[in-house]
């Protein structure tokens, strides 16, 4: 399945795309599978594979916009009453109505309208050039070996411009191996933090909880100061946990 930072623009809009490898077209929110030549029962009705992940989507994924805003807002900067306002334009409420709910003003709504659709008109121009850039480039590769800052990250930076060739560099420098993981020192650089931190990632279940003592048990066996570790997988946004403490998961 792919990752939502894979997609075109396309399949972002539409919540879907197609894979050739296996002649399906899959739902990018929770990878129902859809494939081509069969028929699917929607309701009392039968659809193709491209329609019924359509009618999927519309039934069981009806806040995708929601669900794009909450993936990595820093990109997007948007305020949280911006935020707001696009889900309710989303809903296809009248500028009156939408002031009404918020309590502010028509003008206003009707403001921020035209901002959104400049900021569109600028972003659609941008991905023309950067297109034209990267297709008339000498190596067209190059543009696209970036590794993808991770969902939770709290502030994208310089700290994230990552190269594939330049994280098995420093993962191949920061660990006695990669199989059993076994880290050799936590780095004190924030780029090498960053690509550390992710590869111990891969080591936890996603959708898994666990408790303090499983956390600390399987850092343990990576490092000895798993403290260390468990805390800056907390502060930099590859976990979350609960208040109290007691349970830990993969944001």
């Amino acid at each position: 399945m792919k990752k939502l930072e894979e997609l075109s623009l396309t399949e972002l809009v539409n919540g879907y795309y197609f894979d050739s490898n296996y002649n399906a077209y899959f739902c990018s929110e929770c990878g129902t599978r859809f494939e081509q030549g069969e028929i699917f029962a929607v309701g009392k009705r039968f659809f193709s594979a491209e329609r019924a992940v359509k009618e999927h989507i519309s039934a069981q994924h009806p806040d995708r916009l929601e669900q794009i805003l909450l993936f990595r807002d820093s990109p997007l900067s948007l305020t949280n009453r911006q935020q707001e306002l696009l889900i309710l334009f989303s809903k296809g409420l009248k500028d009156q109505e939408i002031a009404e709910k918020l309590g502010i003003a028509v003008s206003t709504v009707r403001h921020q309208r035209f901002v959104f659709r400049e900021r569109a008109r600028s972003a659609k121009f941008f991905l023309a050039v950067w297109e034209i850039a990267c297709k008339n480039s000498e190596n067209p590769r190059e543009n696209h070996e970036f590794l993808p800052p991770h969902r939770g990250a709290k502030m994208v930076d310089e700290r994230y411009v990552i190269t594939q060739e330049e994280n098995e560099k420093i993962l191949q420098d920061a660990f006695f191996s990669l199989e059993p993981l076994r880290l050799r020192s936590f780095p004190k650089k924030e780029k090498k933090k960053i690509a550390v931190l992710r590869k111990i990632t891969e080591q936890f279940e996603r959708g898994k909880q666990y408790t303090e003592h499983e956390i600390n048990e399987i850092l343990s066996n990576i490092h000895m100061d798993y403290a260390t570790l468990r805390r800056y997988l907390i502060e930099y946004g590859y976990f979350e946990r609960t208040r109290d403490c007691k349970l830990y998961w993969v944001k």
